[in-house]
């Protein structure tokens, strides 16, 4: 099976709208020439079109697609998300939820590349977005439990002056696969990505009290089209020439 057809292949099912025909055929190939063949074809597929794929997450069963990416190409795809306008984020972090944690990962390094990205902490703050008041009780008390959190707000110079605090939770007592490990592991393991996350949080919080909107507000410039996508029926569609420039 010739990769650069199954590029084309794939390319031309996600913009029909064919998602599940478009991890068929990258299904396929992993089948016939084995992982390393798909992982080098997620490498020259567009984050566009990979994120079009991985968002599609099933629990019910394990994708290939989502057990081959690499970390990197997960991150590229991960900081556009936001384009499809979810404002559920229910996509978003089942995606986040069945890469990073899937089985042999290591999921510091996905968390690493996407802290890397421009966009990676306006990521991981959407990815934390309904549960900001216990990530912000998290960060206080070293607790989820946000009723015995005082309210108060720690400033940014006293969460990096704690950044290497003892934890109140042992790992193994957060170990749910899913937001509460995520962020105890930003905040022990990665503290200054889990400080960056949490002022994007915040800034979002706030924008929300006031009434704004703590997304880009939508424009008419003609980027991206994303009416169809939250029903998963597309990946949004790129209308400007230049691909690149609309991711």
């Amino acid at each position: 099976m010739n990769p650069l057809a199954v590029i084309e292949k794939t390319q031309a099912l996600i913009a029909a709208g064919d998602i599940v025909g478009a991890e068929s055929a990258l299904v396929a190939l992993a089948d016939a020439q084995g992982d390393r063949a798909l992982v080098e074809v997620l490498a020259q597929l567009p984050p566009k079109d990979v994120l079009a794929v991985i968002r599609e997450y099933d629990n019910s069963r394990e994708s290939v697609v989502n057990m081959a990416i690499t970390p990197e190409q997960f991150a590229r795809a991960v900081v556009i998300e936001k384009q499809y306008r979810d404002l559920t984020r229910s996509h978003l972090r089942g995606m986040m939820n069945a890469v990073i944690f899937r089985a042999g990962a290591d999921p510091l390094e996905f968390l690493t590349a996407i802290g890397d990205l421009e966009g990676g902490s306006d990521a991981l703050a959407d990815y934390f977005e309904e549960k900001w008041s216990r990530v912000e009780a998290f960060a206080r008390t070293g607790n989820f439990d946000a009723a015995e959190d005082d309210g108060d707000i720690v400033s940014e110079d006293d969460l990096r002056a704690n950044a290497y605090a003892r934890p109140k939770l042992e790992h193994d007592e957060v170990a749910d696969q899913d937001w509460m490990e995520l962020a105890w592991l930003l905040r022990y393991e990665l503290p200054d990505l889990f400080i960056e996350m949490l002022l994007v949080l915040r800034a979002k919080a706030l924008a929300f009290e006031r009434g704004g909107d703590t997304d880009e507000p939508a424009s008419d410039d003609g980027k991206v089209e994303t009416r169809d996508t939250d029903l998963g029926q597309a990946t949004p569609v790129v209308l400007d020439s230049d691909e690149e420039s609309a991711i």
